[in-house]
């Protein structure tokens, strides 16, 4: 029996979780505290401080099936998309990871045992690289799996070396591939034709055992660790006989739900597959919070939504289509990834409005672009127009370049790197990531938080650090770090701030600004009071009136999360958190404003909450079991396999580590502040508790009070009389336009005694004074109802300003345009306008010209009549 996609990841899992690993769900695409990485690409990204030893788990075996993208950064596999048998914007890379526990051997023996007795593909089919330095590997290969020693390929480049960036862990690799046979074109690795499709990698198992230095030495890791990764898309292509990735169970569902939608019956169309892997990497990035934008993460994800666009109106797609796939992701990828499913109504809204917005200038760009490919002498387009493309019409180089290949074409992209330099930094963004992993000092010690019952608390000094180098003392008025054995500062996570207050030591103190973590520990930031030493006692003291303060808005956010949803619907998501003392802010999915009238509600029902005064309950629980009792994760957060669940009576249930008040009660009061759009579908809300809105209600009030003093009524009164003043003031506004009106036409009467004659032809030009611009059009109308046939030019200068208008009576406009009339004058006042035949206007910023420029119009008007 042919196994499925979804059958063969669980497989992975039960197979592994045999051999004692323990499962570990997906991270997030947008890696959580890694600057270092754009998106993440590999299944050991979420692993990487456990490599690097500043964090500690409770296992040191785990598996997982890692949602991975590849389509901005260095690790860019978007323009191949489509075109080849194995590249995807999206997949999912299943691994088995050991921290410090197996190595080589057993990894080895996993790998082939699996692949041969679990999945049973034939030994025959298989072989396998080593780095060509590394002996040992070929002599497990050899010796103890029993893998023929030509079927063992020593490799010397670095395809067969992995390391996690220019310094950090690294170490050799051994990869398997598989034969698909002689009939496909190709050789094996390390061959000249080692491109072609005959053999395929499938699995790379890496042997992370060194540390590079910054001068390129190799020191021996400590705890040699093993880290492999395996295509879940390769595999099952495999397994289930088929040549392309595409041709797997699941690509298959969403490309034929992808040909009914567009009205394609080629079911192996390269748009199609396009399609169908651009829908998996744009709903799971959006999953994770990522909205189409300018820049960054952002960019990408409209990059690839706009790419899949332009492949489906290609295929002749009748309308906004790419929004409807999502339902038929959510049934294929739901029960492995039911956040799919959750958030469905979202992922199909971000979708829509972005095709919306780009449909309406992708059919003028298209029609562009396919012109200048048909009027092209040779097979370059030119830089200048890929960067109007993207500059005009928001087509991506990418895009420009897909169409260009399809005409067997290329696009000269040096000229458009010289054409868009500034607007090219905001999607390069992801050559800001990148770090020296050994340039980040590594605390081995683990800090004990005692925070959630105490405030303070005595504590053992381990590490002092200063000028990002440990020290055995800080002395007065130097700046630093204090790691302690325990602590109750809270540091810096889930979008709360980190703790301050004072260490007390008995050479002086150190005043704690901030507290943030290193790995395991807990840093202590500020600046020492005296002398401080490593390894002598201190007393922590946290500013408990900041601590409190940051408890109240920590706990209103739990609280609005659950309004938000209660009030707006089941959609709404956290999007990012932020809680300080001062103040609170709630990022969420929601695609339109929030009205008053909603904003009112929200508020009432927290308060509403608060004053149930709920106890607040938290337990630690397993991850699954937190989510099976439904229990919300909040967004960005990274979980271990336990978990802490904070209940607030019925209302609200989440997964939080951060600090909270004892009883909802405890909140004291809750005030939005304001409400308004960060992003394509993400709405911000900032908001105030405790003392913090009591004082800004009655600041409200006072100036409340104040106005009603100034109107002279009291409070009730204020909009009663702001009304009334209205009113009033737009009815001497309404008086005063129409006596300006009535002075402007007697205005224009009056000139009508200074108009002369050219050719038969009167004509009136005049300097106004004193006349508002908007008042000219009025009185170009009833001047042009007196001068019979005529020609009328007005000009007035206002603040620096000129404002023209020009009026032809219409038996006279084959003769001469008001357009071209104004224009001429315009001209010489350092301006331009238009508008119809018979009346046009224009601006100007030269008024010390005006009149030589008026006096200039008969002898042009000479010429026309």
């Amino acid at each position: 029996m042919t196994l499925s996609t979804a059958d063969i990841r669980q497989t992975f899992f039960d197979y592994f979780k045999r051999h004692g690993h323990q499962t570990v769900s997906s991270s997030s695409l947008v890696p959580a505290d890694d600057p270092t990485l754009l998106f993440t690409n590999a299944g050991m990204n979420q692993f990487k401080n456990l490599f690097l030893g500043t964090e500690k788990r409770s296992y040191t075996r785990a598996v997982s099936s890692q949602r991975c993208v590849r389509a901005g950064g260095k690790h860019n596999d978007l323009e191949n998309v489509g075109y080849t048998a194995r590249h995807h914007t999206f997949f999912e890379m299943l691994g088995n990871f050991s921290f410090g526990d197996y190595f080589k051997q057993q990894a080895i023996e996993f790998a082939w045992k699996f692949l041969t007795e679990e999945l049973k593909l034939p030994k025959e089919k298989l072989l396998v690289t080593v780095y060509t330095e590394d002996d040992e590997a070929f002599d497990i290969w050899e010796n103890h799996i029993g893998v023929p020693k030509e079927k063992i390929i020593r490799i010397s480049t670095s395809d067969n070396f992995w390391s996690m960036g220019d310094t950090g862990p690294c170490g050799p690799c051994s990869e398997i591939f598989y034969d698909h046979g002689e009939h496909i074109w190709g050789g094996p690795p390390g061959t000249p034709e080692e491109d072609g499709d005959r053999f395929i990698e499938i699995w790379n198992l890496v042997f992370m055992q060194y540390n590079k230095q910054a001068d390129g030495t190799m020191e021996p890791l400590p705890k040699p660790s093993i880290d492999t990764g395996m295509g879940l898309e390769r595999i099952s292509a495999i397994l289930q006989d088929v040549h392309s990735n595409y041709e797997i169970d699941l690509f298959q569902s969403l490309i034929k739900a992808a040909a009914e939608i567009v009205g394609s019956n080629d079911l192996k169309d390269k748009s199609l597959r396009v399609i169908a892997d651009h829908i998996r990497s744009c709903s799971f990035l959006i999953c994770d919070g990522v909205m189409p934008s300018n820049e960054g993460r952002g960019y990408v994800l409209r990059r690839v939504i706009r790419r899949a666009v332009r492949h489906g109106y290609k295929l002749g797609a009748d309308g906004i289509f790419f929004y409807k796939l999502v339902a038929a992701l959510a049934k294929e990828m739901g029960d492995a990834y039911p956040e799919l499913v959750d958030q469905q109504p979202v992922i199909e809204k971000v979708l829509r409005v972005e095709e919306e917005q780009f449909s309406k200038t992708l059919a003028r760009g298209m029609a562009m672009l396919n012109d200048t490919l048909a009027n092209l002498d040779g097979d370059t387009v030119p830089g200048e127009v890929v960067f109007k493309l993207y500059d005009t019409y928001g087509f991506p180089v990418d895009l420009t370049n897909d169409v260009a290949r399809e005409h067997h074409m290329q696009i000269d992209e040096a000229g458009f790197e010289e054409a868009m330099q500034a607007q090219r930094a905001r999607a390069q963004q992801a050559s800001q990531f990148g770090a020296d992993y050994n340039a980040q000092l590594k605390v081995e010690h683990e800090t004990e938080f005692t925070g959630y019952t105490d405030i303070d608390g005595e504590a053992n000094i381990v590490e002092l650090i200063t000028d990002n180098a440990f020290t055995d003392t800080l002395t007065d008025g130097q700046e630093g770090v204090v790691v302690l054995d325990s602590t109750p500062f809270y540091a810096e996570a889930g979008g709360q701030s980190g703790d301050s207050g004072v260490l007390k030591v008995a050479g002086g103190e150190f005043v704690v600004a901030d507290t943030q973590k290193m790995g395991n520990a807990f840093a202590h930031r500020g600046i020492a009071r005296g002398t401080i030493r490593k390894g002598e006692r201190a007393e922590a003291i946290i500013d408990n009136t900041n601590r409190e303060a940051i408890k109240k808005n920590h706990s209103a956010t739990h609280l609005l999360h659950a309004a938000l949803r209660e009030v707006l619907g089941d959609h709404v998501t956290q999007k990012g958190s932020l809680v300080e003392a001062e103040r609170m802010r709630f990022d969420f999915s929601h695609f339109e404003s929030v009205t008053q009238t909603q904003l009112n509600q929200i508020e009432a029902r927290v308060n509403e909450e608060i004053r149930a005064n709920h106890a607040l309950q938290t337990e630690l629980m397993d991850l699954d079991q937190a989510k099976e009792s439904g229990a919300m994760a909040l967004f960005g957060e990274k979980y271990d396999e336990k978990v802490r669940v904070v209940t607030m009576g019925p209302f609200s249930v989440e997964l939080c580590g951060g600090t909270h008040v004892n009883r909802t009660g405890d909140i004291g009061l809750f005030k939005i502040t304001s409400e308004g759009g960060i992003a394509s579908g993400v709405r911000r809300i900032e908001a105030i508790t405790g003392e913090a809105a009591l004082s800004y209600v009655q600041d409200q009030q006072q100036l409340v009070d104040h106005v009603a003093g100034m109107l002279k009524t009291d409070s009730s009164g204020v909009i009663d009389r702001v009304t009334a003043l209205q009113e009033q003031a737009r009815s001497l506004e309404k008086a005063l336009s129409a006596a300006k009106q009535k002075l402007a036409s007697q205005q224009g009467a009056d000139m009508l005694a200074n108009k002369i004659q050219i050719n038969g032809v009167n004509v009136l030009v005049s300097k106004l004074e004193g006349v508002e611009a908007k008042a000219l059009r009025g009185m170009m109308d009833d001047i042009k109802n007196r001068i019979g046939d005529g020609v009328v030019l007005l000009g007035v200068a206002n603040e620096g300003k000129v404002n023209l208008i020009a009026g032809v009576t219409k038996s006279l406009t084959s003769k001469v345009k008001a357009g071209e009339l104004v224009n001429f004058v315009a001209a010489q006042v350092g301006g331009k306008g238009g508008g119809r035949p018979d009346m046009a206007q224009a601006g100007g910023d030269n008024p010390a010209q005006l009149e030589a420029a008026l006096n200039s119009v008969n002898a042009w008007l000479e010429d026309k009549l």
